[in-house]
């Protein structure tokens, strides 16, 4: 079994965090291989004086849905603060860091640079770096594995919240990694510690770790959803539903103006790696086209080593596009996640998906140098 950063801190290196006060950003993610969770770990610590909690999108139990903001309170039956940093607040402020010595993040990530726990890390190291706090990262698997990298590089002037880190569309980096990156690319001046795991190495995916799978947001529920998420996501900048609302968020694809079994008879005429479709209809319960029948098909991964998933959510949506031209809607948000306009702009001319994942190649090449001397693993 795979030995987490928390694992490794509470049995090895506690003396990191002995005599320090502590601040902690987490959420239901934040467990050992026993699903103790971290508060609970540190409160049953004498020696372990924790501070204030910080609780990121979708708040500390990742109970809310994504864009809802989330309110401050009090952790129940002890005196500690949870600050959010999804609501009024996205950096911690110098109030909340007041009397912390080492502020800890122990969050498990998807391994996609949209996905906001990654944004609220980076936030918070700058924070960390403005008060002289420390800061710390309990490192976790990537559940997609640390080798695989896909999609174009973060344009600048497309950083947002969905998109902070100056990396590929799926990174193949650990938090760790991803927060040593980060200090350096920025320059920041902060005083960083990564307590690495034991046992992982970079071809696991999550179910090769020995460790359960904690639902991190409400509609992240399954490893197989974060397999298809670094492309599915992008259907969020089209009018198509993305599965919001159904159990199977970001593996069912549709709309009420669809004929599912034609796009899905389309898509597996085109072979593509690791994949196949499969005709459904559903109906959300929320978000899109809420209480509607929507048509569309579910995607099937049968083989994750050859699947990739932005290539195949880009010929998902031309074959779409092309379909229903009078239908079919971009969103902005779209650029957000892509992290450029460039897609969006090429698909519009008619260029085909296929080209446009090519286009990156040399992007790819170069972060995949980059990335190299912020491996750990």
């Amino acid at each position: 079994m795979v030995k987490t950063g928390l694992k490794v801190l509470m049995e090895d290196k506690l003396e990191l965090i002995g005599d320090k006060a502590l601040g902690l950003i987490t959420n239901p993610t934040g467990v050992n291989e026993k699903l103790e969770d971290n508060i609970s770990l540190f409160l049953a610590r004498d020696k372990v004086n924790l501070k204030a909690i910080f609780a990121p999108e979708h708040g500390l139990w990742a109970a809310i849905q994504d864009l809802v903001e989330v309110s401050s309170f009090k952790h129940e039956g002890v005196s500690i603060p949870i600050y959010s940093l999804y609501g009024k607040n996205r950096k911690p402020t110098p109030e909340m860091l007041e009397g912390i010595d080492v502020l800890i993040f122990d969050i498990q990530d998807v391994g996609v640079k949209f996905y906001t726990f990654v944004s609220t890390m980076a936030i918070a190291m700058e924070a960390c770096a403005e008060n002289g706090v420390s800061f710390m990262v309990l490192d976790r698997p990537n559940p997609i594995t640390g080798t695989r990298i896909e999609g174009p590089m973060l344009d600048p002037a497309f950083k947002s919240f969905i998109g902070y880190f100056t990396v590929t569309l799926r990174h193949g980096l650990t938090i760790g990694e991803l927060a040593l990156l980060y200090r350096e690319i920025f320059q920041l001046s902060l005083r960083l510690e990564v307590v690495k795991m034991e046992g992982w190495n970079r071809e696991m995916w999550f179910d090769d770790t020995g460790l359960e799978w904690i639902m991190p947001s409400p509609n992240m529920p399954t490893l197989d959803t974060a397999i298809v998420y670094p492309g599915t996501c992008l259907f969020e900048g089209t009018n198509i539903s993305e599965g919001r609302g159904t159990t199977k968020p970001f593996e069912f694809i549709g709309a009420p103006w669809m004929d599912g079994r034609f796009i899905a008879d389309k898509l597996n005429s085109l072979n593509m790696e690791g994949v196949r479709f499969r005709p459904v209809q559903f109906i959300p319960t929320f978000s899109k086209y809420q209480d509607e029948t929507c048509s569309g098909m579910q995607i099937h991964v049968i083989n994750r080593s050859s699947f990739r998933p932005v290539k195949t959510a880009l010929a998902m949506i031309e074959t779409i596009m092309k379909s229903y031209p009078d239908d079919f809607q971009w969103r902005n948000v779209f650029d957000m996640l892509m992290g450029t306009d460039k897609v969006r702009k090429a698909m519009i001319d008619g260029d085909h998906a296929v080209n446009i994942t090519r286009s990156w190649e040399d992007e790819l090449k170069g972060f995949a140098e980059t990335r190299k001397g912020y491996l750990i693993y």
